[in-house]
């Protein structure tokens, strides 16, 4: 006992620890959030699937889904060994233009849903995008806490697939009017997009070593 007690104390000084011991306290309980979280989305996108009317958002749910389940088993198992994982991170793709439709068309104000049989592709679709907008807050303030370089790299190079996954859903709903995109009028516009200019030329420091 006085071995192992004498050896653990000479981890915590020398930072000589195991693999999969490498990780503060902070981040365990971030990363069980992340993982909590991933699983949560991963259900919510399994029961609303049955109710998806349009294919073209069935197929988006179904892709993110394959690649969330990937990311997950990605981060379960180096959160667990501390060491690469033999999957490593892929980028998502997405299969949406980028063109927004800007401008407002009247619409009737949303409430919430009174029964299942009013679920709409609106609704599930925004579902989805306020998951993976949750995830990507999510793993990057988790990010700045994890100690262990591996998980915290995982988890940093997954946050632009979540911003990639939410800007596809949001195309989705910019093209079937469920997101409006209202935008400044031109004048406004044009002040605001001045109102910064290059820096330039280098800052006088002070000089420190100035003697009086």
């Amino acid at each position: 006992m006085e071995n192992q007690q004498g050896q653990t104390h000479q981890n915590m000084h020398t930072g000589n620890v195991p693999p999969q011991m490498n990780h503060g306290g902070h981040e365990v309980f971030d990363i069980h959030e992340v993982l909590s979280g991933a699983i949560d989305t991963l259900n919510s996108y399994t029961l609303l699937r049955q109710h998806v009317k349009d294919q073209e958002l069935k197929d988006i749910l179904d892709r993110q889904y394959q690649f969330i389940q990937q990311e997950y088993n990605t981060t379960v198992e180096c959160f667990k060994t501390g060491q690469d994982p033999s999957t490593p991170t892929q980028s998502y793709k997405m299969q949406q233009g980028n063109d927004f439709v800007y401008g407002m068309k009247p619409s009737q104000p949303k409430k919430p849903l009174q029964s299942v049989s009013e679920i709409t592709d609106e609704c599930i679709s925004g579902h989805m995008l306020g998951a993976v907008k949750s995830a990507a807050s999510m793993k990057t303030m988790s990010a700045l806490e994890t100690t262990n370089p591996v998980v915290r790299r995982v988890l940093a190079d997954s946050v632009p697939n979540c911003i990639e996954m939410a800007y596809e859903i949001s195309l989705y709903q910019n093209k079937h009017h469920y997101y409006q995109v209202p935008q400044l009028a031109q004048q406004d516009m044009q002040q605001m997009l001045n109102a910064f200019e290059p820096a330039q030329g280098q800052p006088q420091m002070p000089n420190n070593n100035t003697t009086h």
